[in-house]
């Protein structure tokens, strides 16, 4: 488990300022949206809340007679009908601008959801498994869904707030200057003084947001090992981690609600009081001057507006802080590069054979404690070799590295001659047809999990690779055949029905290298012996790496590589180990059932 999930770090700085770069290159890029969707309900603003006072101030100036314009109806009607024309209008930018916002959030989400998923699928495998997927699944979908927050906030209260205001500014200054400087001093005093609370409360967001993301990993982890937490009868302790850590989550949120309603507000709240207050008695004296009661109106209406922005700073900054925060929780992960990456100018893939070569190669899970030192393997092309040997000796390993999952320390791995780091991933894994221990299954139909390794298969290759892995004596008699869904990670299959359909994918997969990593281990004797003879059609001619703890899996493989602790002590066919009478031949000895005994494993060998 990393850091980012136990929660002990918090998003950066170079976090948010990342996720703010990606929201502004959307902005950008979808700008014949951003500046309709931004500014058209801000003109809006300006009709219907300060041009429309404007004329309502001017109209009740020509009543009292401020202007010496003539009593009666007519004179009144081209105000009404303006202050009716600016309301319309008004009205109708806003609808403009809305049709404008809505296909502007709608774009920009679907694209940073692609964005997000093809970050995800850069990283290298020990990403995946120092994270929860419930927690990547939440941050990836935050870090789309909250553009939509984030831009609707710059729409409405930022946009559709400050540039009203600078109308507002222009037109008290046509009264007095003083009316302008006196509004944007106890604006700017306020914003002062909220800044530094701000920086605080930002700090406690994000130890909400990250409660929130422990949380949501919980319950996926809990969800997706239900099986398991059922059989050990777990559900009540799982249910009061559950209620523990939400218990947090509430804890932290209320704590940042709590900080800005008791210490912003309160700033926040007698500064726009004194702003009304000094609004009206600026507004009294001009009345009592030369512009008259219109002036009245107008300083008043635009003090209780600009009153009504900086009562909504809090909210503002709440939903700018907490769409960033939410957004950060994914960037965050984005500032630690992936270890495993291709080449800047990959060679082309041109091998000129199936043969695999591992040079001197050095590689160790920790730094300073190589697995491997020096390591050296030649499997010519078309050579099925068993890798052998107890728990820990690196056979898996080898299969790993050799589909650069993470990468070696020093040394080369070649594929026909070619050094596989000098290739794209996807070329070099486009080379392997790869079955693991316990292989992975899609929430998908039987067909679609089958047909993941070449999706352009036609149904009639689907089944036929199918029957060469036996699959169609299960597929057949389920409900709805290969259209079967076959549940979350393959639940609704049993783990040798779950290795068939693996094999089915290798078959399908037609590649000229395998890698099987304890490929019948879940397979019954009577499926094994079926299996066993799918797998020998599929790698006649095929070069193949077949890791075993079953022995007689692996007896009549080409050579065998016996691994302890990252060598390789022995190499031979299975009678030519057993004549010598080496580490092998006590392995095989040792046997039961078929299986390696880690534990009685001779004494050589720990």
């Amino acid at each position: 488990m990393g850091s980012s999930e136990l929660g002990q770090d918090l998003p950066s700085k170079g976090s948010v300022l990342l996720a703010l770069r990606h929201y502004g290159r959307e902005l950008v890029r979808l700008r014949s949206l951003t500046v309709p969707a931004m500014l058209l309900p801000a003109l809006g603003n300006i009709g219907i809340l300060y041009i429309a006072p404007l004329v309502v101030a001017k109209l009740v100036g020509h009543i009292a007679g401020d202007d010496g314009g003539a009593p009666g109806l007519g004179p009144m009607l081209p105000y009404v009908l303006g202050f009716a024309g600016v309301l319309l209008l008004g009205e109708a930018l806003w609808r403009i601008g809305l049709h404008c916002l809505n296909r502007l959030d709608a774009r920009g989400i679907e694209h940073l959801y692609v964005v997000g998923m093809d970050e995800l699928f850069a990283k290298d495998a020990a990403f995946f498994h120092d994270n929860f997927a419930g927690s990547l699944t939440k941050r990836v979908l935050s870090f789309a869904t909250r553009f939509e927050e984030f831009v609707d906030t710059l729409t409405f209260s930022v946009m559709g707030s400050f540039v009203p205001l600078l109308f507002a500014s222009v037109v008290l200054w046509q009264y007095d200057p003083l009316l302008v400087a006196g509004l944007l001093t106890l604006i700017t005093v306020t914003a002062l003084g909220v800044a530094p609370l701000i920086r605080r409360r930002q700090a406690l967001v994000a130890q909400r947001e990250q409660a929130i993301a422990r949380v949501s990993g919980h319950v996926a982890d809990s969800l997706m090992n239900m099986d398991t937490v059922r059989s050990f009868a777990a559900e009540d302790r799982e249910a009061a981690e559950h209620r523990t850590r939400v218990a947090e989550s509430r804890r932290l949120t209320l704590r940042s609600w709590d900080y800005g309603n008791l210490r912003i507000d309160t700033l926040v709240a007698p500064m726009s009081v004194l702003t009304n207050v000094l609004g009206l008695v600026l507004a009294l004296a001009l009345g009592a001057g030369e512009h008259g009661v219109e002036a009245v109106i107008v300083a008043f209406t635009y003090y209780a507006s600009a009153t009504r922005i900086m009562f909504e700073f809090n909210q503002i900054y709440r939903r700018l802080e907490s769409s960033m925060t939410e957004a950060a929780q994914f960037t965050e992960l984005l500032l630690q590069p992936p270890t495993v990456l291709d080449p800047p100018r990959p060679e082309p893939l041109a091998p000129t054979a199936a043969d695999v070569r591992f040079e001197s190669v050095t590689f160790g899970h920790t730094p300073g404690k190589p697995l491997f030192e020096g390591l050296d393997l030649d499997v010519p092309s078309g050579t099925k070799v068993g890798l052998v040997g107890r728990s820990g000796g690196g056979k898996t390993t080898l299969t790993r590295l050799l589909l650069r999952m993470t990468d070696i320390d020093a040394g080369r791995i070649l594929i026909g001659g070619q050094d596989i780091s000098k290739l794209r991933q996807a070329d070099l894994r486009g080379l392997i047809a790869y079955v693991p221990q316990d292989p992975a299954m899609f929430h998908r139909t039987l067909r679609e999990n089958i047909a993941f390794a070449r999706p352009d298969a036609t149904d009639a290759e689907i089944r036929r690779a199918a029957e060469a892995a036996h699959v169609t004596e299960f597929a057949d008699a389920l409900p709805d055949g290969f259209d079967t869904m076959v549940g979350e990670r393959g639940v609704k299959l049993s783990g040798g029905q779950r290795q068939r359909v693996a094999l089915a994918r290798a078959i399908l997969r037609d590649a000229p290298i395998l890698l099987l990593d304890e490929a019948t281990s879940a397979l019954d004797s009577e499926s094994e012996i079926l299996v066993q003879d799918a797998l020998w059609r599929l790698m006649d001619g095929r070069t193949a790496l077949v890791v075993a703890h079953r022995l007689s899996t692996v007896a009549t493989m080409d050579r065998l590589v016996v691994l302890d602790r990252g060598r390789i002590v022995e190499q031979g066919t299975h009678q030519e180990l057993l004549v010598a009478d080496g580490s092998y031949a006590k392995l095989w000895k040792h046997q039961s059932g078929g299986f390696l005994d880690d534990t009685a494993a001779p004494a050589s060998l720990h």
